[in-house]
C-alpha cells in the first residue's frame, strides 16, 4: 500500500503564527527564570529551532531523545535514548515535544526530569492529541488540539520521512 496526504491540516502560515504567539507567552512566564529548553528529538527539531527563537529571554537549550517501539500485546515501550546533557538542578526546565498522543513518553521524561532535581518542568507541545491519551497527561503549553489521526509534517514522521514538510498533514493510506 502506498501512503499519501492531502491538504495540510495545519498550514505552515498557522504555525508560524502560533508560534510567535507561545514565544510571547512563554517569554513573559519565565522573565527572570533560568530556562532551560528541552528539545525531545527528533520529532521536535523543527519545533525546538523556532520556538527558541520566537522567546525574547535568554535561554539554554538542549535536547534528550526517546524511542517508541510496538510490542507484542499492543501496548508499546517508550524508552529513554539519551538524557540531557546540561546540569538541570534548579533550572525551570521547559520540554519541548512534537506531539502527545499516549501520554506514556511525556510521563518517562517527567520522571527521568525529576532524577535531574530541577526547580520547574513544564511541557510546551506543537500537537495535542487527546482521542489518543492512555496515560493522563496535559501539556503546559499547547500550539494545536488535534484529532486522532496519524500525522505528518514539521518534524513529524512515517518511516522517517515527511519531517520536513512545512505543514502538518493527516497521512493517508490507499491500495
Amino acid at each position: 500500500m502506498e501512503k499519501i496526504f492531502g491538504k495540510p491540516l495545519i498550514t505552515q502560515e498557522e504555525i508560524v503564527h502560533r508560534i510567535r504567539e507561545l514565544g510571547l507567552r512563554i517569554t513573559r512566564d519565565y522573565e527572570g527564570k533560568n530556562l532551560v529548553l528541552v528539545g525531545v528529538l527528533k520529532g521536535a527539531f523543527a519545533f525546538t529551532a523556532d520556538l527558541a527563537r520566537s522567546i525574547g529571554i535568554p535561554a539554554q537549550i538542549d535536547f534528550l531523545m526517546t524511542s517508541s517501539a510496538p510490542s507484542s500485546d499492543g501496548a508499546g515501550t517508550t524508552r529513554l535514548l539519551s538524557e540531557p546533557s546540561l546540569n538541570l538542578k534548579g533550572t525551570d526546565v521547559l520540554v519541548i515535544e512534537d506531539i502527545i498522543d499516549s501520554g506514556k513518553t511525556a510521563r518517562l521524561i517527567m520522571d527521568v526530569l525529576a532524577r535531574h532535581n530541577p526547580e520547574s518542568v513544564k511541557f510546551c507541545a506543537l500537537l495535542d492529541k487527546t482521542g489518543g491519551r492512555e496515560v493522563s497527561f496535559s501539556p503546559d503549553y499547547t500550539g494545536f488540539s488535534i484529532p486522532n489521526r496519524f500525522v505528518i509534517g514539521y518534524g513529524l514522521d512515517y518511516k522517517n520521512k515527511y519531517r520536513t514538510l512545512p505543514f502538518i498533514a493527516v497521512l493517508e493510506q490507499t491500495s
